[in-house]
């Protein structure tokens, strides 16, 4: 068994790195489907008054409001020309959201760490290639 692992797993890495990557992205590409997964809207402005308070966001970052006793969280995407709108539920879905990916990133970077670890670790006292259990 351990055999046949040390055989995939070199085999297998590059696609679970390549899934992961695109998955995770970077910055600002990844929170948008995070966002839509959490319950938040898609909305562009269709006037004046909306356009105003589009352009007052700062891009990329979620910004908490109050409209009539209401909370809201709102998140500019100025590539798109959009903005995603949520409530307070919609908001703690994303804060989990994000938590969870964030979990799942370090488990990843931790177990990568120890597969390196491992194989430093059986080529000190071998010559590479060759193992002893």
């Amino acid at each position: 068994m351990k055999t046949l692992l040390r055989f995939l797993l070199p085999a297998l890495l590059p696609i679970a790195i390549g899934a992961l990557t695109g998955c995770a992205g970077m910055g600002a590409s990844s929170t948008e489907p995070m966002l839509s997964a959490s319950g938040f809207r898609v909305k562009k402005p269709e006037n004046t008054t909306q356009q105003q308070l589009y352009d007052q966001l700062p891009p990329y970052k979620i910004q908490r409001g109050e409209y009539q006793g209401k909370i809201f969280y709102a998140y500019k995407d100025e590539k798109q020309g959009v903005a995603y709108v949520g409530n307070e539920d919609a908001y703690q879905q994303y804060q989990k959201l994000a938590t969870e990916k964030s979990i799942a990133r370090a488990q990843y970077e931790a177990a990568q760490m120890q597969q390196d670890m491992a194989y430093r670790w059986y080529g000190a006292y071998y010559p590479r290639g060759y193992y002893r259990y």
